[in-house]
């Protein structure tokens, strides 16, 4: 036994098991269950988003200026944001488009009595939407959103989109800088970020005591008991993620000769705790390590990824598709093919001009479902059960972003094939070990 060493794939499962065991027995003991949440599992969860958070934006701003500065050529780094863009695009498209036909197929919301389901207040992501919207979503408000008239404002609010644009200009600004003017902040910048990765290294630490406590919070406040009227659209959630998965992100996989089969494996730890927490953000700064270490370039990495958390949110709309015909098969509403079709189009630009706020996809759909006439109020009705499909949908997410790393590596010749059977042997020793 000496020497052993429990991996943190493991321990964030062991964390996870024991955070359901836990939240059950809360969620069945009413007295004292408020006081020990608000005292100590919220605030042991809440410190570790607010851990994840704090290097979020050094790592994305430190990354981006290195990557751009190093590739130099602006018509270059404008060919792979066009890739990119469109990328994500025709994937997310996919997503809705998947999501709508699996939720007319299977009809998860029909016969459904809607006297038997619990709600929940939904007033929070109502004005999250007001807020974000202003009354009105289009494509130029999102245009307009990630130009940011302040950067600092931009960063204390940590508006990823902004973020990104500055950086991009400022990594492209340094670029054309003299060699002796540009070389000692490109050093600057790339010590913060490998800097940062190591913070994220110490922070992973507290990753299972953050998923105890955010997994066993979620099972005291809802239990399981308010998953079996909505069962249907849980399992049609989850069935259409994992089909999702293997098969669209299999198939683009397989084009680009890789195996989606493979980047789980090298992301399980990222997997895991994604699942665990319901967020991306947790995971950000060791997917672009691990799809580096793996063959992409940096240059590639630091720019797709930071971006993809904006744009390429595949569980995401996926999610939001299959919510939108669920509520309207709940009021037996039937949409014609021109307001699917609407609601397509709408999707495609909501899901993605409103991303990054608290609870995205409520307000995604929230700024949706009016336009085809689908009543708001069915949201409250599924509230309830969000946290479990989010869990699924946030990990589809991670699987999106990596793979969008290693395509667009593949379609700039810049993958290097190399390095990444390199590192899937040094993982398949690891294994072993």
């Amino acid at each position: 036994m000496k020497g052993f060493k429990i991996s943190l794939a493991w321990q964030i499962l062991i964390a996870l098991v024991l955070g359901i065991v836990v939240g059950t027995v809360l969620h069945n003991q009413q007295e004292g269950r408020e006081w020990l949440i608000t005292n100590f599992l919220s605030p042991a969860g809440d410190i570790f988003i607010h851990l994840i958070k704090m290097i979020v934006v050094p790592i994305v701003i430190s990354t981006l200026i290195v990557g751009i500065a190093g590739v130099g050529d602006a018509k270059k780094l404008g060919r792979i944001g066009v890739k990119t863009i469109l990328y994500f695009e025709v994937i997310t498209t996919i997503a809705i488009v998947v999501g709508i036909t699996l939720a007319n197929v299977f009809q998860p919301g029909s016969g459904i009595d809607m006297s038997t389901l619990a709600t929940v207040d939904i007033s929070k992501y109502e004005a999250t939407t007001q807020q974000v919207q202003g009354g009105a979503h289009s494509l130029v408000t999102t245009i307009l959103s990630l130009i940011p008239q302040n950067i600092f404002a931009s960063l204390v609010k940590g508006d990823m989109l902004p973020i990104i644009f500055f950086s991009v200009l400022f990594g492209m600004g340094l670029s054309a800088l003299p060699a002796e003017h540009r070389d000692p902040l490109v050093t600057v910048f790339r010590s913060v970020s490998e800097t940062m990765f190591k913070v994220t290294n110490m922070i992973m630490r507290y990753a299972p005591i953050g998923v105890f406590a955010l997994i066993a919070v979620t099972i005291a406040n809802f239990g399981f008991a308010s998953l079996w009227p909505l069962a249907k659209l849980v399992l049609l959630v989850y069935a259409a993620i994992l089909f999702f998965a293997f098969v669209v992100l299999g198939t683009v996989a397989r084009i680009c000769k890789l195996r989606i089969t493979t980047l789980m494996r090298i992301l399980k730890d990222e997997l895991i705790l994604s699942y665990s927490t319901s967020s991306s953000e947790t995971v950000l700064p060791r997917i672009m390590e691990k799809m580096e270490a793996y063959g992409a370039p940096k240059a590639i990495t630091s720019f797709v990824v930071p971006t993809g958390y904006s744009f390429n949110l595949d569980g995401s709309t996926l999610y939001q598709s299959i919510a939108a015909i669920f509520i309207a098969q709940l009021y037996g509403i039937d949409l014609s093919l021109s307001d699917e079709i609407l609601l397509v189009l709408t999707l495609m630009v909501t899901s993605k001009g409103i991303a990054g706020v608290p609870g995205v996809s409520f307000v995604v759909l929230l700024a949706t479902l009016g336009s085809v006439g689908i009543p708001l109020e069915g949201l409250a009705f599924i509230a309830g059960v969000d946290r479990i499909m989010d869990m699924a949908r946030t990990a589809l997410n991670v699987i999106g972003n990596a793979l969008a790393v290693l395509v667009i590596a593949r379609w700039e010749n810049q993958f290097d094939a190399q390095q990444a059977k390199a590192y899937e042997l040094t993982l398949r020793t690891q294994t072993a070990e």
